[in-house]
């Protein structure tokens, strides 16, 4: 299989361990990959070097960084005939996860040479995409903090995101929202935090922000009617034991389209982990089966090889 390699070197596995840079490319080369590695000379940006990669016809793109990298690549892939592949190279890795990705850079490259092409949704939030959730909220200022001292070891870097945590709980009252999903009646809600996810979290004891399925077509719409320390704490006391939808101060709901409105002319939105300034009303939708991925065979699934679902593509 021909791919492309994008590899993002300020993503936060990279920055620990520059080796990978070399140690990535050998173990695709390993696994039965044709690698055709993109460096940071083929653009000034992400968006440049997945042009410069598609201009070589790859089969698959194979792009290392986290969530965000992943969820620009998948923008620009999303209903086209080349597959993406993953190498987790983030801090959270979400998709990863749900995927069945292993963690480990080298392993995950060494998975690929056994992997198949599977199709998945991506979400969309006045027409920015993600591939997890889309988030509004208190849990921004979270993520920006986070932002600010990535790269960073040690317990300062970990004290500053605590402290910005504690001054948006204090600086940041909650929101009035309206919530409209599938053209329904509006529903409004007082909240400090709403997450729109590309599907469904699971509910079952010990799985934390997982979603068992990628494909089913629907958003889910999760809002908390509280933001604070103890919420959280009750939140991921309800999740352990598999019970988090019917309490820890949440509504929740499932949709194919979820229109939200706000008295402020834009809201600050989380895509992914990417920040942005979007124009209110929000408008989600899901497109199903969007994009295609180069993934682990997912466990009900019959075999299949990788080259072989390429030619059938």
């Amino acid at each position: 299989m021909r791919a492309a390699l994008l590899l993002n070197p300020r993503a936060g596995t990279l920055l620990a361990r520059p080796e990978l840079l070399a140690e990535i490319p050998a173990a695709l080369r390993a696994a039965g990959l044709e690698v055709l590695e993109i460096g940071e000379d083929a653009g000034p940006d992400l968006e440049a070097r997945l042009e410069a990669a598609l201009a070589l016809r790859p089969e698959v793109v194979v792009v290392g960084g986290g969530d965000g990298s992943i969820r620009t690549a998948a923008a620009r892939l999303a209903g086209g005939p080349v597959a993406l592949a993953i190498l987790p190279l983030g801090t959270l890795n979400l998709l990863a996860r749900d995927m069945g990705v292993p963690l480990e850079p080298g392993e995950a490259a060494a998975a690929l040479g056994q992997a198949t092409l599977r199709q998945i949704d991506i979400g969309l939030v006045n027409g920015e995409v993600f591939l997890c959730q889309s988030v509004i909220g208190l849990p921004n200022r979270v993520g920006l903090h986070r932002e600010r001292v990535r790269g960073r070891d040690g317990l300062a870097a970990r004290w500053r995101v605590a402290l910005g945590f504690l001054r948006a709980l204090w600086r940041h009252p909650p929101m009035r929202l309206g919530l409209r999903p599938d053209g329904q009646p509006m529903r409004r809600v007082w909240t400090g935090a709403v997450s729109v996810v590309n599907n469904a979290y699971d509910e079952a004891p010990g799985h934390f922000f997982h979603r068992p399925r990628l494909d089913a077509g629907v958003l889910t719409w999760l809002v908390a009617r509280d933001f604070d320390l103890w919420w959280a704490a009750k939140l991921i006391a309800s999740m352990a034991l598999g019970r988090w939808r019917g309490g820890a101060g949440l509504i929740a709901g499932e949709a194919a389209s979820l229109d939200i409105f706000s008295r402020r002319s834009h809201l600050r939105v989380m895509n992914d982990g990417e920040a942005m300034l979007l124009r209110t009303p929000l408008r989600y939708s899901i497109r199903p089966r969007a994009l295609r991925v180069l993934a682990p065979l997912p466990a009900e699934a019959p075999p299949q090889r990788a080259a072989e679902g390429a030619a059938c593509g």
